[in-house]
């Protein structure tokens, strides 16, 4: 009956195409009018455009008209038309969904649609690419188009001096990476000045590659951290325990990546380490480092995970093959890595700020995304971010030949086989493009290569800086160019003179990966355009994915056809049972995102009260947001004292005198019995008296004592003495709530055992941890404040710190493992050297350490 509906109908992607179709209707009825258009004419259009919204127009009223006006400035700045396709992609854009379009049908210049269109709001629009290099050439590119339409472009880089950065971002449209727009949100909040952000308010981004950042990079959260100040000997101590354990001493779980002791293994450590009982509260570090050790040993392996370069354990992106230079695992598991390859260990760090993408990105007032792959993920877009995914069609039929997968027993028959086919198609000259999941795999390839003679390109980790361009060659004839998974995504690979007539690009898959997003990348690098093109995987019962997840039942359908060694098979069950595995992974990892988003909602309520609070503090008269603590505050302490069933003769004015001068260096006494005075001689009769009346003669006398304390200097330096201690307060003790709820989450897995749901335990314990932090922020800012004497020309901070090293950090979550962590590299801070935060100040002066 489904089935039926949708031939009468169609299904919701066709008819949300075909409602969008009007839109591109009536762009092209206005294609005349707009080329008849002198520059001077077209670029007018802007303005026209900006006061018709002042004038209170919609943006989606402007669609025809301003899609129109950046079609014809493009075809005269970059000579290229929009096709029909892209002003449907565009439309979906504008809407805030996800446009998939095929590799080469020309996403980077769809977006210019919307992005032009967004832009006339002045609000600003972030372009958001996967690296430097393409928010580099794309800025320079479509900027022509922008710039000629009379709005002006910025990019973002890493290590962009603040001022430039903050210009960057007002300009109407920036392009960037994810990261450097997550880091920027992150060091904003942790500055002492409004004017020293960098950011605007965040109101429409399009993120390019979307399945990459949105889901591949979602399980890794930016941290900005300091370092811990705990000795790195232990690591030492600890990895020269690992290579005396035997496989029986532990148990592995490839699916969940998760390696741990068992008895034999706990046993042989105690004896190793002269210990009673390891799993002793007082042994809990050592057994934590014992088991980051072991997962270091057993998980991780270079050149597959890692590599080491320059003295450094540089972690590898596993899913572009790219080198994560200055990014580290958190948890002591980076230092594990250094002490198994003997390199020098870095200390551990603190967190002092942290924000999932999937959090960031929900923060601006539209999203879109266009990729060559999001179908499949469709439901994990809507479920978390609230994106409907509309598939594209091509400009031109596509008619690249998607051969069905080879399999064989070995690896080394899978890697024979494939070698041969490449042989075949280099003799004819038709360019093949090899996609492996490992630079260890590529080297492999590479070296059976050499010995056949055969001349290539290699693109992995270690070769980034030339992606771009060994890409863009690998079309030409006779190329063969080996390539670690999605590196060089984003550079169109064009076909050399005659090679659409050898059959165009030959893809050629050594392995699975555990998405079907990654392989249809691969796939899509081929077909641009209606170009020819082919496609085969070669796939062996070794490799990783059908080794954990599908060779039993792969083993199953090769018995029963009576496959022998060195002979493939070469059916559609198998590609089918491959795609079940790969289904398999991709709910796994979902949920493993879905839990981490989880958790990670109930650190960004809080998160966004904090950031909140600061922005308030910075933003309007700290003074009033200070009476406004010590109100409150006082509040609850009045409560107990002067409770309705406490007659005011009766009131215990010994505790609040106490309480009183704790917290505001005020004091109140009796007088006769029947009057309280303060110690600015105000006075309040006791009869007829409640605990309104008292506490609004309380708040009225200290808010003249300290009154009297501003009379002493200059108000400006005052209030500016006032914000700096509120957000120095503010700070110390939401850093120090961080590494409290790190706490709380690595133990609250263990409540399953009381039959307890941990994510309802840790939305119950963090709450109740940061009401506490939050008043105890209050009155400690209360306090010092009142307390403190701020003399014009001297600090008004009591304790200094030692100076922080600043870093910025990618981290992750496994579902069994403490998250994964990431940083970059940070420099030491002295206190006279000019803070990181960007204030253009002095680390002392700026955080008082």
């Amino acid at each position: 009956m489904f089935n039926i509906l949708q031939k009468v109908f169609g299904t919701k992607n066709d008819r949300e195409l075909s409602r969008i179709q009007a839109y591109v209707e009536q762009v092209n009825a206005l294609e005349e009018e707009f080329q008849a258009l002198s520059d001077i004419d077209l670029k007018a259009k802007t303005p026209f455009f900006k006061e018709r919204l002042d004038r209170g127009e919609d943006l989606d009223s402007l669609i025809p008209e301003a899609f129109a006006a950046a079609r014809e400035a493009s075809k005269r700045t970059l000579e290229m038309r929009h096709f029909d396709v892209q002003l449907i992609g565009g439309i979906v854009l504008h809407e805030g969904k996800i446009a998939e379009m095929k590799t080469g049908e020309g996403k980077t210049l769809m977006a210019t649609l919307p992005v032009y269109l967004n832009a006339l709001t002045g609000k600003g629009v972030h372009v958001v690419t996967v690296n430097d290099y393409l928010a580099s050439r794309d800025s320079e590119w479509m900027g022509n188009i922008y710039n000629f339409l009379g709005l002006s472009v910025g990019t973002i880089y890493h290590d962009m001096p603040d001022e430039e950065r903050k210009a960057a971002y007002q300009a109407d449209i920036t392009y960037g990476t994810n990261n450097e727009y997550g880091f920027d949100f992150l060091r904003d909040n942790m500055k002492f000045s409004l004017s020293d952000y960098v950011q605007r308010d965040l109101n429409f981004a399009i993120v390019d590659e979307v399945d990459s950042i949105l889901i591949d990079e979602a399980r890794t959260p930016l941290i900005i951290s300091g370092p811990s100040e705990e000795s790195t000997d232990k690591y030492y101590s600890i990895n020269g325990i690992i290579p005396k354990l035997r496989p029986e001493h532990y148990s592995k779980d490839e699916k969940a990546r998760s390696v741990s002791l068992n008895d034999e293994g706990v046993a042989e450590v105690e004896k190793i380490l002269n210990l009673d009982n390891l799993y002793d509260p007082s042994n809990i570090e050592t057994l934590h480092h014992v088991n980051q050790g072991l997962k270091a040993h057993v998980l991780f392996k270079k050149e597959v995970d890692y590599v080491v370069n320059d003295g450094e354990v540089v972690i590898i992106d596993e899913f572009t093959g790219r080198m994560m230079s200055g990014r580290r695992y958190s948890d002591g598991l980076h230092q594990a890595l250094e002490a198994k390859e003997n390199v020098n260990i870095e200390n551990e760090n603190q967190t002092l700020a942290s924000v999932t993408f999937q959090n960031y990105f929900r923060i601006y007032n539209k999203l879109a995304g266009m990729t060559g792959t999001a179908d499949t993920e469709a439901t994990e877009f809507h479920s978390i971010y609230k994106l409907e995914v509309l598939v594209i069609p091509t400009n031109q039929k596509m008619v690249r030949a998607d051969h069905p997968d080879v399999i064989y027993r070995t690896e080394k028959e899978k890697f024979d086989a494939a070698i041969d086919e490449i042989k075949e198609c280099n003799k004819s000259g038709q360019p093949v493009l090899v996609g492996t999941i490992s630079i260890e795999k590529s080297e492999l390839l590479s070296k059976y290569l050499k010995k056949q003679g055969i001349k290539h390109h290699v693109l992995n980790a270690k070769q980034h800086e030339r992606e771009a361009e060994i890409i863009a060659e690998a079309g030409q004839h006779g190329a063969v160019t080996i390539a670690t998974n999605m590196a060089g995504r984003g550079t169109d690979i064009v076909l050399g003179e005659g090679v659409a007539d050898l059959g165009g690009l030959h893809i050629l898959g050594t392995e699975r990966h555990e998405a079907r997003r990654i392989d249809n990348q691969l796939r899509g690098r081929s077909g641009r355009q209606g170009d020819n093109g082919s496609s085969r995987f070669f796939l062996s019962l070794e490799d990783d994915l059908l080794r954990i997840f599908g060779s039993d039942k792969i083993s199953g359908i090769m018995a029963k056809l009576g496959m022998e060694n060195g002979q493939p098979i070469e059916h559609s069950m198998v590609t089918k049972a491959v795609a079940n595995a790969q289904r398999k992974v991709e709910a796994h990892n979902f949920d493993i995102r879905k839990h981490l988003l989880e958790y990670d909602d109930v650190m960004n309520k809080q998160r966004e009260v904090i950031y909140a609070l600061r922005k308030e503090i910075l933003a309007t008269d700290p003074k009033e947001v200070l009476l406004d603590m010590a109100f409150e505050t006082s509040d609850g302490e009045l409560a107990e004292i002067a409770s309705a069933d406490i007659y005011p003769e009766e009131w215990d004015i010994g505790r609040l005198n106490d309480y009183l001068e704790r917290q505001f260096s005020y004091s109140i006494k009796k007088v006769d019995d029947k009057e309280l005075e303060g110690t600015d001689g105000s006075r309040l009769v006791l009869e007829g008296c409640d605990r309104i009346k008292l506490h609004d003669f309380i708040m009225a006398g200290v808010t003249t004592e300290y009154a009297k304390k501003e009379e002493l200097v200059d108000i400006e330096f005052f209030r500016l003495n006032e914000r700096m201690i509120m957000l120095q307060v503010l700070d110390g003790l939401w850093r120090d709530h961080l590494l409290s709820m790190d706490h709380l989450k690595e133990g609250i897995g263990l409540r399953g055992y009381a039959q307890k749901n941990p994510l309802t335990e840790y939305k119950k314990e963090g709450f109740d941890l940061f009401a506490k932090m939050n008043h105890r922020m209050k009155e400690e800012i209360v306090q010092f404040l009142f307390k403190v004497q701020i003399v014009e020309g001297g600090e008004a901070v009591e304790a200094k710190q030692k100076p922080r090293k600043m870093v910025e950090h990618r981290g992750g979550d496994d579902d069994a493992t403490k998250p994964v962590t990431v940083k970059r590299e940070g420099d030491k801070v002295g206190r006279n050297d000019p803070c990181p935060c960007g204030s253009g100040k002095k680390y002392k002066k700026c955080h008082g350490q």
